[in-house]
């Protein structure tokens, strides 16, 4: 979101929305931060400050789950791809859906049986040593911190554009503005208090775009297709809209790159720490089922919500205006909301768009706080308290909320010194992130049982380089007309995201530090590990039973089977 421009002519009285939606967002502040401080953990109870224990139903859980993976990013980024690209905006936004799936059907269960806490503790539960659970932290921080950065900026220039600022010193106060409230989240509330106001939130944006959705479909008489007609006729390219290709291209190295960018997209959504570190705190293996079918089935509702609202901007707006108000589309939301209330806007529809927008305010505080948690809570665990053995839980949670500060005060910093520039590549560097580095970890440190820490570390190293290898030549930077510099033609990597190269390198950078280790530490092989069972001669020893017995009935050297 590199520039915020005004309204289109269906929007109200300017002056108006200001003063009302700065009276609505320090309320908001104000009521959440108070949920957070009488939510939050007690002082020597760590659980509820890494988990939040497990003693809420699993509805309130799946509300809080669906909340992290509901991130601004989704709302802002998704839906401004949906209205300006139509069905490979789709598609995006059922890959953010489906990844919940993988998660459910894949990670959850075996995640919540081998961590506490944090990734660390994931992973070090096979390979208990200190450098897997350093090098957890420090790859929780360096696949967060990208996607915390473009929340936050975007949604501190967004804020600025609600509230009526235009200088850059107001918009550079909203982001800090926003930054400190997220960082209270985080060290005042925990994963407790922040789950609180995750379930809360998710209700109010779930709720206000049912409302919106519902207005959207009102004025094309209920008539989906009569919807999506009427935003390929406003997009300027006709019948191309409801197809593939209009973001990705058509021709077959195109849509290889769209099925790759889905899937990368599952894949690294479905293993960020923020998004996986509920899990830990189900009771049993039933709750955790019945929270994530709960977290799925309202992250499939909002998709849903999104699709129908940013059809209906580009219906009823045009693509042309979206595009106007920002080249990414990340008004998209926001103008279609507006849009459906029409030219003549009661009380109760302005109320309903304040409640939109405070809602998206809410979201980027809550999403951002989570991220900001997972990071703290990995700092603390995994590399200060190994650091120092025998902390109680008391000064292990002070050393948490010093992590949220020490993570949270650059970010804000970072966030209000480059918001500027167009950050979307850093998100999609997060998701790539995830998909390559994160994602082969689990897998391998949850299913392989030869797993090593050499192969564990083969696999941060070699997922992490080769992502930032690949990723400043990929489309998202130059050569289209959505990337950084779309003049330039710098695109040398031909995709939009790394994950074609980046995701199997990841495995197969596990895969080999797994083998090295083996060999160099004389390992026995799979035949031989097999033979060293005691099972091995029972069953070795009954296949040649009657061989055995013949031998023993002629006064041979024999041998009978054991027991």
């Amino acid at each position: 979101m590199t520039g915020l421009r005004p309204w289109t002519s269906a929007a109200p009285d300017h002056g108006a929305l200001s003063g009302k939606s700065f009276v609505a967002f320090c309320a908001v502040g104000a009521l959440t931060l108070l949920i957070c401080a009488l939510t939050g953990p007690d002082s020597d109870h760590l659980e509820e400050f890494y988990t939040g224990y497990g003693a809420v139903s699993p509805l309130r859980s799946g509300l809080s789950i669906a909340g992290d993976y509901i991130s601004a990013f989704t709302v802002l980024g998704t839906g401004g791809v949906i209205a300006l690209c139509g069905y490979d905006g789709v598609m995006l936004a059922l890959s953010t859906a489906l990844s919940l799936v993988v998660v459910v059907f894949l990670l959850a269960e075996p995640m919540r049986r081998a961590g506490r806490f944090t990734m660390g503790d994931v992973l070090a539960h096979r390979l208990p040593k200190r450098s897997v659970r350093v090098a957890s932290g420090v790859v929780t921080v360096v696949a967060l911190l990208p996607m915390m950065l473009v929340q936050l900026a975007d949604m501190g220039r967004l804020m600025a554009y609600l509230l009526g600022f235009s200088d850059e010193a107001a918009k550079t106060g909203c982001v800090v503005g926003l930054g400190l409230l997220m960082i209270m989240y985080a060290a005042i509330g925990g994963a407790q208090g922040t789950a609180v106001v995750q379930a809360l939130k998710t209700v109010i944006l779930v709720g206000s775009g049912i409302a919106v959705a519902a207005l959207v479909l009102h004025r094309f008489d209920w008539d989906p297709g009569a919807l999506f007609d009427a935003a390929a006729r406003h997009s300027g390219v006709g019948p191309l809209f409801l197809r593939p290709g209009l973001e990705f291209g058509t021709d077959a190295g195109s849509r290889l790159d769209m099925v790759v960018s889905c899937l990368t997209v599952l894949l690294g959504a479905a293993c960020l720490p923020h998004n996986t570190m509920r899990m830990y705190a189900a009771p049993g293996a039933l709750h955790l089922r019945r929270s994530m079918s709960w977290a799925a089935s309202i992250v499939a509702l909002f998709m849903l919500i999104m699709m129908v609202v940013g059809f209906g901007a580009t219906a009823m707006l045009g693509r042309g205006a979206i595009a106007h108000g920002d080249p990414q589309g990340n008004t998209a939301y926001l103008l279609g909301s507006r849009a459906s209330l029409g030219s003549h806007v009661s009380t109760a529809e302005s109320l309903l768009f304040m409640l939109v927008t405070t809602a998206i305010v809410l979201t980027v505080l809550t999403s951002v706080a989570g991220m900001v948690l997972a990071c703290a809570n990995a700092l603390a665990h995994d590399v200060l308290a190994t650091r120092h053995q025998g902390l109680t839980s008391r000064r292990e949670m002070n050393l948490a909320r010093l992590s949220a500060l020490g993570i949270g005060v650059p970010t804000v910093a970072m966030a209000a010194l480059w918001q500027q520039h167009s950050l979307l590549p850093l998100a999609i560097l997060s998701i790539c992130l995830g998909a390559s580095a994160i994602a082969p970890a689990l897998v391998y440190g949850l299913f392989w049982r030869r797993y090593t820490s050499t192969g564990l570390m083969a696999t941060f190293l070699g997922g992490v380089a080769t992502v930032l290898v690949l990723a400043p030549g990929t489309r998202l930077i130059s050569g289209t007309p959505f990337s950084v510099f779309p003049a330039a033609r710098l695109d040398w990597f031909p995709f939009t995201t790394t994950g074609i190269v980046s995701v199997p390198a990841g495995f197969f950078f596990g895969w080999l530090g797994t083998v090295l280790s083996d060999r160099a530490r004389g390992r026995p092989t799979k035949q031989q590990d097999a033979r060293r069972r005691p099972e091995y001669h029972t069953e070795e020893a009954l296949s040649r039973w009657p061989e055995n017995r013949s031998a023993s009935l002629r006064g041979d050297a024999g041998t009978r089977p054991a027991g």
